[in-house]
C-alpha cells in the first residue's frame, strides 16, 4: 500500500512524543512489488536509465531544471539556516512569531523540493553513486534546518496561555491559528525544558526494539530450502514466501508456510524480548507525558477520538460472519475438504490473464473514473500526458511504487508495470494520491495542504473501488467476473479483517503491559492464535504454526498504525458508494475533500465530506458492499 507521507513545516516535525527530531523531508511508503507479480525478466534484459525512452520517464525537470539550479536552492537553505537563530528569545510578539513562522514556511518547502528531487534521481538508478551522495547531502540539510529551528516549539509553549490565545485570535497570524491552536492542544503533555531534554536523550534507545528486530528479521534471519512446483529446492526468503503461498500446489504452499514459521519460533524468545520492550517504551512514555494510555497517546497527534478505533474493532467483530462466509466459499472454490491456512493466498480461479498494456490501463482507468467528473478526468489526463509517470522497471531502479512530490510542483508517480490487472490498479491507486496531492497543493497555502497519514490511503482506494466497479458492470465472461470478484473480495479480506485483527492484538498486548502483566513467548502466541480462530471462523483449520505469525509483522514497532489502512478501506469504500448513488452531491462532497488537505483535523475533513469516521456507519457500508461481492461470487458458483 502506497502512502504519500508529505512534510510538515520543520518546527513542526519536532516529536512532541518522544521529544526527538526525525527527518524535516518526507519519505514515501512503497507499494510492495510482491503483489504486482512482476515479470520474469533477467538483469540483462532491463534497460539502462539512459536507455528509458523520454515519454516512459517522469520529468523532474519540472522541479529543477538543471542541478545548478538544485546547488543554488541548497545555498539559499544554507543561508536561511544560519539566520533562524536571530529569532531565539523573541518569539513574545506577534510580528516576531509572524516572521518565525514565514521562515519556517519557506525552509520546510525548499528543503522538501531538494530532498524530493534528489530521492527520486536516486530511484531512477539506486546503484548511482552521484544520486546516493545528493540524496544524503539533501537528507542532512533537512536535519540541519530543523535542529536550527528546535528552540520554536518549546519557546512558544512556554509562553502563558493568555498570550498564545491572543496569537490564536491575531487576524496577524490567521494562516497560522490551526497551528497555534495544535501547539495548545498539545501543551499538556509537554514537560520542562530539562525533562524534555533528558528524553530527548532518551530518543535513540528507545529505537533499539524496533533497530533489534529489524536486524534480526532482515539481516540474521535465514529460512531452509523448500522444493518448488517443478521439485527443484529453491531458496525462501521474505520476498519469495507471498510467491510460494500463491503457488496453485498446495504441497509448495504448505512447505512455506510451516518453513517460514518454524524459523520465527526457533527465535520465539528474542522476538517476545523485542516486542516487549517496544510496547513497554511506549507505556513508559505514555506515562511520563500523562497520557491515559497508549493507545490515546498514539492517536492525539491527529485528534482521533479513541472510539474511531475501537468502533473499527466492533463493527468487524460484527461483520466476522461475512469473513467467516466467505471462508466457506473460498473452501467450496479450491474444491478441498479442509481450508488451511496456507490455502489463503492459493488461486480460486484457473489461470485468468489479463494483457492490458499501459496505454490501455490509462484508457480503461479514466473510463474508471468517470462517475469523478470532468474537472477530475482533465488532471488525471494532464498526468498521463506531461510527465507525472515514471512507467516501467530499469536496470537498478526502486521497485515497487508510490507517488510523491513537493509543493508548487505537479506530483509524480513511481511504477514498475507489467502489462497486468494489478498494474492498472497500481496505476489507478498512485494516480488517486497524486490528485489529492494536486487538488490540496491548488487550492491551499503550503502549511495547510500537507495531509496526514490518516486521511493519506483515502483518495488512492477510492479510484480503486470505482474502477472495480467499472469493470465488474462491463464484464461479460462469467470467469473474469470470478477473478475480478476474488481480487475484490481479497482486498477486504486483507486491508480490513486482517489489520482489525492486528490493531486489536496491539490493543491487547498494550492493556496487558499497562496492567503490569508480562508479555512471554507463550502469552503472545496464545493471543494471536486465538484472534485467528475468532477471525477466520469454524470451517477454516487455523493451522497451529500461525501463532508465531506475530513475530514477523514489522507494523508493531510503529504501534498503533496499521488501522489507518482499515479506515482508510472503509472510509473510501463508503465514498465510492456514495459517488455512484448519488452522482454530482457526493462528488461534489468529494472534491471538497481532496481540497481540504491538513486545514482542520482529519476526522472533521472527513466528516464535512459526508463520511463520519466517529460512527460505526462507514465500516457497515464497507461491509455492505463486501457482502455483494461474496453474492456475486455465489451466484457466479451455482
Amino acid at each position: 500500500m502506497s502512502v504519500i507521507a508529505k512534510s510538515l513545516p520543520l518546527l513542526l516535525t519536532l516529536s512532541l512524543l518522544q521529544g526527538t527530531l526525525p527527518p524535516a523531508a518526507p519519505q514515501a511508503v512503497i507499494r510492495p512489488a510482491a503483489s504486482q507479480q512482476p515479470r520474469r525478466i533477467s538483469m540483462e534484459q532491463l534497460p539502462k536509465r539512459s536507455e528509458v525512452p523520454a515519454e516512459n520517464r517522469w520529468k523532474l525537470e519540472d522541479m529543477f531544471a538543471t542541478e545548478e539550479q538544485w546547488d543554488a536552492e541548497y545555498k539559499e537553505v544554507k543561508e536561511l539556516i544560519a539566520s533562524a537563530a536571530a529569532f531565539q528569545g523573541t518569539l513574545d510578539s506577534a510580528d516576531a512569531l509572524k516572521k518565525c513562522f514565514e521562515l519556517d514556511d519557506k525552509l520546510s518547502l525548499l528543503t522538501e523540493r531538494l530532498y524530493v528531487y534528489a530521492h527520486m534521481r536516486q530511484d531512477e538508478d539506486t546503484a548511482a553513486p552521484k544520486y546516493q551522495a545528493l540524496s544524503q547531502k539533501a537528507k542532512k540539510l533537512g536535519v540541519e534546518a530543523g535542529e536550527a529551528l528546535s528552540f520554536v516549539t518549546p519557546e512558544i509553549l512556554a509562553l502563558p496561555d493568555a498570550t498564545l490565545d491572543q496569537f490564536i485570535a491575531d487576524p496577524s497570524l490567521s494562516d497560522y491559528t490551526f497551528t497555534l491552536t495544535e501547539m495548545k492542544r498539545e501543551k499538556a503533555h509537554v514537560l520542562s525544558k530539562a525533562e524534555e531534554a533528558l528524553l530527548a536523550q532518551v530518543g535513540t534507545l528507545a529505537q533499539a526494539p524496533q533497530t533489534v528486530f529489524s536486524m534480526l528479521n532482515n539481516a540474521d534471519l535465514k529460512f531452509p530450502k523448500i522444493k518448488n512446483e517443478e521439485g527443484k529446492e529453491v531458496e525462501l526468503t521474505h520476498g519469495s514466501y507471498i510467491q510460494f503461498l500463491e503457488s496453485p500446489d498446495r504441497e509448495v504452499r504448505k512447505n512455506a508456510f510451516k518453513a517460514v514459521y518454524d524459523t520465527y519460533a526457533k527465535q520465539k524468545n528474542t522476538i517476545a524480548a523485542t516486542l516487549s520492550a517496544n510496547v513497554n517504551k511506549n507505556v513508559f512514555y505514555s506515562r511520563v507525558r500523562k497520557y491515559p494510555s497508549v493507545l490515546e497517546m498514539s492517536l492525539y497527534g491527529d485528534n482521533i477520538p479513541k472510539e474511531v478505533y475501537t468502533n473499527l474493532i466492533d463493527t468487524i467483530h460484527e461483520s466476522l460472519p461475512l469473513m467467516h462466509r466467505y471462508m466457506k466459499l473460498r473452501q467450496k472454490l479450491m474444491g478441498v475438504d479442509e481450508l488451511h491456512m496456507y490455502d489463503l493466498f492459493a488461486p480460486l480461479v484457473d489461470e485468468y490473464k489479463l494483457d492490458i498494456t499501459f496505454d490501455e490501463a490509462k484508457k480503461i482507468t479514466k473510463e474508471g473514473l468517470k462517475p469523478l467528473g470532468e474537472d477530475y478526468l482533465s488532471v488525471l489526463q494532464q498526468g498521463y500526458d506531461n510527465g507525472w509517470i515514471d512507467v516501467y522497471e530499469n536496470e537498478n531502479k526502486r521497485t515497487g511504487a508510490y507517488s510523491w512530490g513537493a509543493y508548487g510542483t505537479h506530483p509524480y508517480v513511481l511504477l514498475n508495470h507489467n502489462d497486468n490487472l494489478n498494474s492498472m490498479f497500481t496505476l489507478a491507486h498512485e494516480m488517486g494520491h497524486a490528485l489529492h496531492s494536486y487538488y490540496s497543493d491548488t487550492a491551499l497555502k503550503y502549511r495547510d495542504a500537507q495531509y496526514t497519514i490518516f486521511l493519506a490511503e483515502v483518495a488512492s482506494t477510492t479510484n480503486e473501488a470505482l474502477l472495480m466497479d467499472y469493470l465488474l458492470k462491463k464484464s461479460t465472461d462469467p470467469k473474469e467476473k470470478m477473478y475480478l470478484l476474488t481480487y475484490y473480495a481479497d482486498q477486504f479480506r486483507t486491508t480490513v479483517f486482517r489489520q482489525t485483527m492486528f490493531a486489536e492484538f496491539e490493543k491487547i498486548i498494550h492493556q496487558r503491559a499497562e496492567d503490569g502483566e508480562a508479555l512471554t513467548p507463550q502469552d503472545l502466541s496464545a493471543i494471536y492464535y486465538d484472534l485467528n480462530v475468532k477471525y477466520y471462523g469454524k470451517d477454516m483449520v487455523v493451522d497451529q504454526d500461525i501463532e508465531m505469525e506475530w513475530a514477523r509483522i514489522p507494523h508493531f514497532y510503529n504501534s498503533f498504525y496499521v488501522y489507518k489502512y482499515a479506515t482508510g478501506f472503509s472510509a473510501a469504500t463508503s465514498f465510492s458508494k456514495q459517488i455512484l448513488e448519488e452522482g454530482k452531491p457526493a462528488v461534489d462532497r468529494y472534491l471538497g475533500f481532496l481540497k481540504s488537505g491538513g486545514s482542520d483535523y482529519s476526522i472533521n475533513i472527513l466528516a464535512k465530506a459526508g463520511v463520519d469516521m466517529s460512527s460505526p456507519e462507514p465500516i457497515r457500508e464497507a461491509m455492505s458492499v463486501f457482502e455483494n461481492v461474496i453474492e456475486q461470487m455465489e451466484q457466479l458458483t451455482k
